[in-house]
């Protein structure tokens, strides 16, 4: 069976979708089946992935409030080595319709069910909020929530609030639930600044952070403008590299054989 897990974090700007989409390339590259579940209103995985989101007529919204099971609304790009559930605009209104819905909190548990171990990875890209949306993410995450922190200051403003949210839904909604790692984005090595930060989240969550720092980059930065992740727009780039090492050691990390590469 494969592994689900949620990006999370209500502060914007993190690196949420640029992980999902990016780790999940790499690990595509290393022959892993991949799934990416856009779970935000705002569809930035999706156009990060070349999808116009006003063109999605089934995605994640339709799929969460039950009027289309998942399975044919997953688009794979074999060139990309990666497949996603789409969102669109439409998704901001679930925020509402979800309230009125039984078993509210697990419609997307419910709806990965006919699919998920059809992939050796499913990523959930969160909204930038703590709604019933990201309740959502995190009781699917039967392997753990991931929580890209970028390496700036107010860094660890919000983590104790996204942490005892998390021990909410322990308590009241998924008792399983963990915090599976801690990825350190946007680290500029140059500044005293990124080292204290790193240093500070590494004290807060002393086991869980991955020893692969993504660095800031402008070709990171730039890629989603092509649709395209940055395995394919700037394979030789200091972030490309930094998100292959995070790949890999997620895979060793999960006891799963790296291929030799040519």
């Amino acid at each position: 069976m494969g592994k689900i897990y949620t990006l999370v974090n209500q502060k914007g700007g993190v690196g949420k979708t640029t992980s999902a989409i990016n780790l999940g390339a790499y690990l595509g590259y290393y022959n892993q089946r991949v799934l990416i579940i856009d779970l935000d209103p705002q569809a930035n995985a999706t156009s990060s992935l070349g999808i116009d989101k006003l063109t999605v007529k089934n995605g994640t919204y339709e799929v969460l409030i039950g009027m289309t099971p998942i399975s044919p609304h997953i688009l794979h790009n074999p060139r990309l080595k990666i497949s996603i559930l789409p969102s669109s605009p439409s998704l901001s209104g679930a925020e509402v319709e979800l309230l009125d819905l039984s078993r509210r909190e697990f419609r997307l548990r419910e709806a990965l069910n006919p699919v998920k171990n059809r992939y050796d990875y499913i990523f959930i890209d969160c909204p930038p909020s703590l709604s019933i949306l990201t309740v959502n993410g995190l009781t699917s995450a039967k392997d753990g929530a991931l929580i890209p922190v970028q390496c700036e200051y107010l860094a660890l403003e919000g983590l104790g609030q996204l942490t005892q949210t998390i021990k909410r839904i322990q308590t009241s909604l998924f008792h399983d639930l963990k915090v599976r790692g801690v990825i350190l984005t946007m680290y500029d090595g140059r500044t005293r600044l990124a080292m204290d930060v790193a240093k500070e989240v590494q004290d807060f969550f002393p086991v869980q952070v991955f020893h692969t720092i993504i660095p800031r980059s402008i070709r990171l930065a730039e890629a989603p403008s092509y649709g395209l992740p940055i395995t394919i727009y700037a394979p030789s780039s200091s972030a490309a590299k930094a998100y292959s090492a995070l790949a890999q050691e997620m895979l060793i990390q999960d006891g799963v054989p790296i291929p030799i590469e040519d």
